[in-house]
């Protein structure tokens, strides 16, 4: 009986000894690193923007027709007049001899006319042909005139055609677009390459709907700053972006950049337009199906805080919301793994042994 009452005493002395750790783990709070909500009041908004040419223009022929032959690639420079693109001539060759073939016809129609109006009008004096008679003449001749004027007419469309059947660059430039291929069948006014003409270069840039393009800026090209003034904006913003977009003129010229390139542009703004708006580091902020939200330590358990991103470069997120304040500690690591009421504790508070 006493072997009995002493292994029942040792097997509870160790079932308290395994529960007590696990006890004391579950309790313990995690260490969780945080950050500094920080009041966004620079004046100053770095874009991202595109170099582009001040006039870039569509390449189209002006007929319909199968492109037969493709002289450019995309990226090549080309000459006022450079042969770009030529369609299939056959049609145009066959409608040009009809045309003539009609113009010879029609003079030969008004010569007849004219010998026929010679006659008549001597007999008419000879008091052989009646008044009425000559004056039908007459308007054969001016019939006759007619359809020779209409078939000359359509003899200079038709070389016209022709022509146009050759596609020449319309300024000298580089081709930064071209989609056209031997053997397509293309309409009238359909784009087969786009041409930036040579000359002024401008920076498109896009603002957040919130924000006005400013009238001037400047670009950042390493330790060169170059001017820009705003030539036009956007009548209104992208609905598919939510964006203003702005054109920007270089004051001076950037040869070591090419068209498409991005840039990086520096406007000033009102202190106004900054008000309301924080920034924290981009780990802070969490996206995780809800929204995007911020988490901080309330009464040491890690609580969210719903926000509206504004902004995003590689290290820091602009961002708005209720209960946002300058000073604030929000956690800034490991947001992803965090949960409603979890209990954490700030590394700042970690006390050394």
């Amino acid at each position: 009986m006493q072997y009995l009452v002493l292994s029942l005493l040792t097997l509870l002395l160790v079932g308290c000894q395994e529960q007590a750790p696990q006890t004391s783990s579950d309790a313990d709070p995690r260490w969780v690193k945080t950050a500094v909500v920080m009041a966004d009041t620079a004046r100053a908004l770095s874009l991202t923007g595109v170099l582009r040419a001040r006039h870039e223009t569509p390449q189209a022929f002006r007929i319909s027709g199968q492109i037969a032959t493709r002289h450019v690639d995309a990226g090549q420079s080309v000459r006022l007049g450079e042969v770009l693109f030529t369609l299939d001539p056959s049609d145009l060759e066959e409608t040009l001899a009809a045309s003539r073939a009609e113009l010879a016809a029609a003079q030969a129609s008004l010569a007849v006319a004219e010998a026929d109006l010679v006659r008549d009008r001597q007999l008419l004096e000879q008091n052989y042909l009646s008044r009425q008679a000559f004056e039908r003449a007459e308007l054969s001749m001016r019939e006759a005139t007619t359809r020779r004027d209409a078939a000359n007419a359509r003899l200079a469309e038709s070389r016209n055609a022709l022509g146009y059947a050759t596609l020449r660059a319309e300024a000298d430039g580089v081709l930064i677009d071209v989609n056209g291929e031997p053997g397509q069948v293309v309409g009238t006014g359909q784009t087969v390459a786009r041409l930036a003409h040579d000359g002024p270069r401008e920076v498109e840039v896009s603002f957040p709907a919130h924000w006005r393009p400013p009238q001037k800026g400047e670009l950042q090209v390493g330790e060169r700053q170059i001017a820009l003034t705003r030539r036009e904006v956007a009548g209104a913003v992208d609905p598919a972006t939510l964006t203003w977009r702005a054109r920007y003129r270089l004051e001076e010229l950037l040869e070591e950049r090419g068209l498409g390139d991005v840039v990086e542009a520096r406007f000033m703004l009102n202190d106004t337009k900054a008000t309301g708006y924080f920034r924290v580091p981009v780990a802070a902020l969490d996206e995780r199906g809800n929204g995007s939200q911020l988490w901080q330590v309330v009464d040491g358990k890690a609580q969210p805080l719903p926000v509206t991103p504004e902004r995003t470069t590689r290290e820091h997120v602009w961002i708005s919301g209720e209960g946002l304040e300058e000073g604030q500690a929000v956690i800034s690591l490991g947001t992803h793994l965090l949960t409603p009421g979890m209990a954490v504790r700030p590394l700042s508070e970690e006390v050394a042994p």
